[in-house]
């Protein structure tokens, strides 16, 4: 993979990186042990696992043609433990020591001149758990290649074999194309793109409006986190009563959340609503998942001023549909489309300066992790919860990603710590806003 360029989507989340808005997902992963863990022993099987995926082994260069563009190339003498860390947790200042810790671990920036990873093995949990750390830039890869990576540490899970296919379908060959036909396919998907990009941009310019939202904040280094499990039969139980998917019913529970979680704060939710920017991959299956990012996104309406909870997952319900419908490549929240076909030299430029204008589009970004149903485990310890981080975009006070595991959905809850002293609140508006929904179905 030495000397694969960045895409120009790459390129700029790397050019939105500042000391007030790092650009790197996180995950707080935790396991529960048969025995004392030996974190020097942990350290070094980490180690080798990570020497032997090569995206971990890269750094960013800086690419002579064309202009702006960079690619992947090997770090000189790279070693994999400079990237790992030990801490052991202390229960005598913190009341939650493990979430203090990982806000103060994720404020802290990665080095974009070295390999974009760190990772902080945890001991110290109560019940002999341990706890993973991990970083990785989003100029990296995007949520579904942050999994393939995280999931290259852990121990193996054995595949069922695949049939070998019929000698006669393998050995068949794609028809032979006339170099005129070529032509005609990329100027197709030229003309078609550009069409595409034209409609995209139109819907930003539409949907932009005026920074007023109540989740804004001054840019901040401080960060805070929280983690919230919701049990998934919970959520699907909801779903068979009233429709949609799982993913619609945890928007609903997390706009009642952020509805409560306004009015504790003695701010007007009534007649409100709150943007939120949902990602979506568009990768196709054989990009592979270790690629760089490959994102769209869906610009949804969080119904916070509406009070009935079964309400608010109809409304919501009917916004994704709309999403659907149009596709991953239509609409304003296409953006990150849009910002894979601007040249790589536009974002060096003002990629900074424009995504300060992140509040014009969309109040906070809710992202989701998707996570095989497979149980994993690490030197045979078995992981037990899996919370996932986004990136806090440019001027904003909050933002989610959830990943659900085996019976369990996990939110990743991260704020600015300057605009929003604790989690607590919102953690807790979470429960209730579940609670609610639930007893409503």
């Amino acid at each position: 993979m030495a000397g694969s360029p960045l895409s120009a989507l790459d390129v700029a989340f790397l050019c939105l990186e500042s000391e007030t808005a790092p650009m790197h997902m996180g995950a707080v992963i935790t396991f529960s042990p048969r025995g004392p863990v030996d974190p020097g022993r942990m350290a070094t099987l980490l180690a080798e696992r990570a020497n032997g995926i090569p995206k971990l082994r890269q750094h960013v260069r800086t690419a002579l043609f064309p202009p702006g563009a960079a690619d992947w190339a090997e770090y000189p003498d790279f070693v994999a433990a400079d990237h790992i860390r030990h801490h052991e947790l202390s229960t005598l200042y913190e009341p939650d020591p493990l979430s203090a810790f990982a806000a103060r671990w994720i404020a802290e920036p990665l080095d974009t001149g070295k390999p974009l990873w760190d990772l902080t093995i945890i001991t110290g949990l109560p019940d002999g758990k341990f706890a993973l750390l991990l970083k990785l830039h989003h100029a990296l890869t995007d949520g579904a290649g942050a999994y393939a990576v995280a999931a290259g540490l852990l121990d193996d899970v054995p595949h069922p074999r695949r049939k070998p296919e019929p000698a006669s379908r393998a050995a068949r060959l794609p028809e032979p194309r006339s170099a005129l036909d070529t032509v005609k396919d990329v100027l197709g998907t030229t003309l078609s793109q550009a069409g595409e990009t034209a409609g995209i941009a139109s819907s930003v310019m539409r949907a932009a409006r005026p920074p007023l939202s109540p989740v804004s904040a001054p840019s901040s280094a401080e960060r805070r986190l929280g983690f919230v499990r919701l049990p998934l039969a919970d959520l699907r139980r909801v779903r068979r009563a009233h429709g949609g998917t799982t993913n619609d019913v945890v928007l609903a529970v997390l706009a009642g959340a952020l509805r409560d979680w306004l009015v504790n704060r003695g701010t007007r939710a009534d007649g409100r609503s709150l943007r939120a920017l949902i990602p979506v991959s568009v990768r196709g299956r054989a990009a592979g998942q270790l690629g760089g990012n490959k994102l769209s996104g869906y610009l949804c309406d969080l119904p916070v001023g509406v009070d009935d909870p079964v309400e608010r997952l109809r409304l919501i319900r009917r916004a994704m549909t709309r999403n659907k419908a149009a596709g991953p490549a239509r609409g304003a929240g296409a953006f990150p489309l849009l910002a894979g076909r601007v040249p790589s030299v536009l974002h060096r430029l003002g990629t900074r300066t424009a995504g300060l204008a992140a509040p014009l589009l969309f109040d906070l970004v809710v992202t989701t992790v998707p996570l095989p149903p497979a149980r994993r485990t690490l030197d045979g310890a078995r992981m037990t919860e899996v919370y996932p981080f986004v990136p806090l975009a440019p001027r904003h006070a909050v933002g989610i990603a959830v990943a659900t595991y085996r019976d369990t959905v996990h939110i990743g809850l991260q704020v600015n710590g300057e605009a929003v002293p604790d989690t607590g609140s919102l953690r807790d508006a979470v429960l209730k806003s579940a609670a609610r929904l639930v007893d409503a179905s």
